[in-house]
């Protein structure tokens, strides 16, 4: 049997940051000898390679689209190459593969082939911000995005205040940026008023915000959260 490829998870900056200020050489390192990519976006990702790697040659990249499009019957064209001995590089559109990111399919099905997954040290703005949060690192659950109905996201929100409250545990989600604003005041009406939120905005850019306090305090606070990609952590003692 042929000696397989393997698959690395290549981390990207969290925005528009220099690379090798948020990732080690070894990102670098492994974009300079990976020509075949498994990506959310085409643009975007030669950007990225780029950034990272000017000397790459863009005409020697082979890069495969994977996004809310992509058929499962294309996975198995996708991870291929592997197969063939080649290595790929399957990378987010921020931050890490595989964490609140569709990338987790390809690495689901590299394990089924037997091809050895190599996962590389990248920026997650879901640990920066619970790092960063002063709550607990111990115990926590990332919860994706809320129902959109607001009665649906009202109870949502007080379920994982409850749910904080009774295991102790850190309670982490997201919203879409174009719409934060409205979740933090939706979060601010819902919770009591002793529970803490931590908001984390634009982690690791030079815009960055990270602030924990209590509701009735956030209540007194003006922060614009609208189109920064935020990460919103409640505990509840």
């Amino acid at each position: 049997m042929s000696t397989r490829g393997k698959l690395y998870l290549i981390p990207t900056t969290l925005g528009e940051s220099d690379p090798l200020d948020v990732l080690p050489q070894t990102v670098k390192r492994a974009v300079n000898f990976i020509d075949d990519y498994i990506v959310e976006n085409e643009k975007t990702a030669r950007k990225f390679i780029k950034s990272i790697h000017p000397e790459k040659v863009q005409a020697s990249l082979r890069l495969s689209a994977l996004n809310k499009h992509t058929l499962i019957s294309e996975h198995n064209k996708m991870i291929q190459p592997c197969l063939e001995g080649k290595n790929i590089g399957l990378m987010s559109e921020a931050g890490c593969p595989g964490i609140a990111d569709p990338g987790a399919v390809i690495v689901k099905l590299a394990h089924e082939k037997n091809i050895q997954v190599i996962p590389l040290v990248g920026p997650s703005s879901i640990l920066l911000a619970l790092m960063a949060s002063g709550m607990n690192g111990q115990n926590f659950a990332f919860n994706g995005y809320l129902p959109i109905d607001k009665a649906e996201k009202k109870t949502a929100i007080k379920n994982l205040e409850k749910l904080s409250q009774d295991k102790n545990q850190s309670q982490i989600f997201i919203e879409t940026p174009f719409r934060n604003n409205k979740m933090l005041d939706d979060i601010l009406q819902a919770l009591q008023p002793n529970t803490h939120l931590c908001v984390a905005a634009d982690i690791t850019l030079p815009s960055e915000y990270i602030k924990t306090m209590r509701v009735s305090d956030w209540k007194k606070a003006t922060i614009d959260l609208h189109n920064r990609p935020t990460i919103f952590i409640i505990h509840k003692s």
